[in-house]
Parts: C-alpha cells; sequence; structure tokens
C-alpha cells in the first residue's frame, strides 16, 4: 500500500487502516444506527431518492468538527495555530531584505542580538580531556556516548558563534557581506533560526530566542554530567543523537548478562513523581522531558487519558525503560507510542538508516483500545515549538 507516496512506513499504514476500519465494516451495513463519530452528527444516510442524499448532504455544518476525523477538538485549535503561522511566514516573506542605507537602528538591534547569543554560549567541549576522564569502557557505552554528543554540539556551537562573529564584523564594514551572512541577518531579524545553522543542528521549529535557550540547556546538560558524572537520570529531549543514547542503554544491559543485542528491546514504565530518582535503576535508564500530545497522561489511573479542553499537550512523568528480552516483555494493555524530535512528525533517513525526526515506538500503558489513541493522532513529543 502506497497511496501517493503518503503511505511510506509502518505508522503511516496504521493510521489509513484505522480510517478505513471506522468506514468500511460489518455494522455499517447491519445497524441502521450506526455512526461514524461519538456526537452522532455523523452516519451513513438511509436509502432513498437522489434529492434526499442532497438534503442529507445540505444539512452537515459547513466547517467540520475535527470528531469527523476521529479527532479531540483540541485540533481545531491546533489547525487554527498551523494557519495563522503559515499566513504570517508567508507574509515575512513578501518583506523585501532592504538595501542601501537607513538602516542603521535595524544594524544596531541585529549586532545586539548577535552579541547577545554569543555572550550566551559557553565555550566548546574539550573532547580530549572528556575522553581520558570517560575512556571507552566495555562495560559503560554511556562513556562514548558523551564524548560523541560532546563533538556534535561543538560543531553546532562553532558554526552559530562564527556566523554571529562574521556578521558583527559585515555590519562594521570589516568583512564584505556575503549571500550566506545576509541569510543569517534576514532569520535573526525575523526571530528565525537560520538556514546556516539548521544545516549543523538537530531538528527544531522553535523560534530563534527559544532556539538559543534550548542549545543553551543541552549545552549545561552535558557539561553537568562530564562534571559529575553520569546522572541519575537523562533528559532524552538533550541529546543531539538520541538513538545512540537508547542504543547504549541497551548495551549496557546486554554486556552485563552477556545476551545477544538484537533479542533486546524495552518495556517502558512510567513512574509516580513523588519518587526519588538520586539513584540510578540497576538495569536501564530513567528518562524525562517528553510531551504528551493527542491526549494527557492520568497521573490518577496510571495510564492515557483524553486531552483536557484547551490544553494541547502535557508534560510525561519520568520514564522508566527497562531492557529485556523480547519474549519476556507483559503482556498488559497499551499503545505503540511514537516519539517524535519535533511536531512535524516527519524526517529523512540520515547516513546512519535513523529517521531525523522519529526517534523510538514506546509501549505506553492504556485501557483504550490502540485504534482510538492512533486516530487522535497521539505522540510523544522531545520539545515544543515555543
Amino acid at each position: 500500500c502506497n497511496y501517493g507516496g503518503r503511505v511510506t512506513d509502518s505508522h503511516d499504514r496504521r493510521v489509513i487502516i484505522g480510517i478505513l476500519e471506522n468506514y468500511y465494516n460489518h455494522d455499517i451495513v447491519n445497524d441502521d444506527n450506526y455512526k461514524f463519530s461519538d456526537s452522532g452528527d455523523y452516519y451513513a444516510p438511509k436509502d432513498g431518492e437522489y434529492d434526499s442524499y442532497l438534503e442529507f448532504i445540505k444539512g452537515l455544518t459547513i466547517l467540520s468538527k475535527p470528531e469527523v476525523f476521529n479527532m479531540h477538538s483540541n485540533a481545531d485549535i491546533t489547525k487554527d495555530q498551523k494557519e495563522t503561522n503559515l499566513l504570517f511566514d508567508s507574509i515575512l516573506l513578501t518583506e523585501g531584505t532592504g538595501g542601501g542605507g537607513g538602516g542603521g537602528d535595524k544594524d544596531d538591534i541585529l549586532y545586539e542580538v548577535a552579541e547577545g547569543v554569543i555572550t550566551k554560549l559557553p565555550k566548546d567541549f574539550d573532547t580530549e580531556a572528556a575522553l581520558r576522564k570517560y575512556p571507552t569502557e566495555y562495560k559503560q557505552s554511556m562513556n562514548t556516548v558523551l564524548v560523541q554528543e560532546m563533538g556534535r554540539f561543538n560543531v553546532l556551537t562553532e558554526c552559530v558563534r562564527t556566523s554571529l562573529i562574521n556578521l558583527q564584523k559585515a555590519i562594521k564594514g570589516l568583512v564584505v557581506m556575503s549571500q550566506e551572512l545576509e541569510d543569517v541577518s534576514a532569520a535573526v531579524v525575523n526571530g528565525k533560526i537560520p538556514g546556516l545553522w539548521m544545516g549543523k543542528s538537530y531538528p527544531s521549529l522553535k523560534p530563534l530566542g527559544s532556539y538559543v535557550n534550548d542549545l543553551v540547556m543541552r549545552l549545561n546538560f552535558l557539561q553537568e554530567w562530564s562534571d559529575k558524572g553520569v546522572p541519575s537520570y537523562f533528559w532524552l529531549s538533550g541529546f543531539y543523537f538520541t538513538q545512540a543514547f537508547i542504543t547504549g542503554v541497551k548495551q549496557n544491559y546486554a554486556r552485563k548478562y552477556t545476551i545477544p543485542i538484537d533479542t533486546l528491546s524495552f518495556d517502558y514504565e512510567v513512574m509516580q513523581e513523588d519518587q526519588d530518582y538520586s539513584k540510578p535503576p540497576d538495569d536501564g535508564a530513567y528518562v524525562n522531558g517528553l510531551f504528551v500530545d493527542g491526549a494527557r497522561w492520568s497521573r490518577e489511573k496510571g495510564v492515557l487519558a483524553e486531552s483536557t479542553p484547551k490544553v494541547l499537550f502535557d508534560t510525561m512523568p519520568m520514564i522508566w525503560m527497562k531492557p529485556m528480552k523480547k519474549v519476556d516483555i507483559p503482556e498488559r494493555p497499551f499503545y505503540w507510542c511514537p516519539v517524535y524530535k519535533t511536531s512535524e512528525r516527519r524526517g529523512t533517513l540520515s547516513t546512519t538508516g535513523h529517521s531525523t525526526n522519529f526517534v523510538i515506538d514506546m509501549r505506553i500503558a492504556s485501557d483504550k483500545p490502540e485504534m482510538h489513541w492512533v486516530l487522535r493522532g497521539l505522540a510523544l513529543l522531545c520539545q515544543l515549538d515555543d
């Protein structure tokens, strides 16, 4: 099944199957009162003349409710926000980049913004010192993860710092304002992440200010890890290449118990918020920093629940990632919840064979059928757009 190139992986296929099951089933033929949604506003009209179908269509609301797609009413808010952002982005595209004189005030602001970002960025990580402190060890893969993450972020921060320093020089007239610097300048003025940075960066849909703050938090996370040792829990959203961390957790378990790594998978336990996480678990890892999109986590029942009206996202509590043999994972009601780095929920395959956006599927406890959450568009996000 590859309809128009839109069904490209198992998640797409799962959604298509869920939508079709709502319309192609025995109940629609055998039950005259079968409804397509809970409100009962959408249903198949009874057999009749041509004019009766026209009247039925005229009776439908002009603006379809999200429930016609089995989505929560909050989906309307998300749609409106995206349309508004698209409108403003389109307006910004019509704005000229400027040229000639008269740009004194704008240049001053641009210079100050660049200076502010440069000031916030810490020094590059000393990867050689980190490698001496955290050498490659057979039973501790996290050492390798840390050093590799430092290297990746060094490339990004060097790109950010160098481009802004050159931009300041161009404003002063010390170097030529190249097209590359023009693009950086336009993005900074509009509060967007420059394309030059994104070529070296992890995926992000945040505005410029939030992106810089997020980057600094990630750098501080790694610096604290380097200074104080392997943390008792990990900020999953703070990794540049999250799959390396996940593989490292699995690899530690495989080497500890001498088990082939390809026979392992994860079980996931969402923890209570009032527990003590000052010590790491014996096996696996505690992770946090995820957001629920399309639902919420019920702290009372310990399962996924419907979103609160007008609340688009919910913070996910700490999750214990438990490596174990695939055959030993306990059977219980759950939802295979995809984890994405951004709300865009799409990416490209990198040279490592991993998606640039999709991270992993997590088994999250649920008391509703899996297809219910599939049609709700439920996913976990590593970061929000604001």
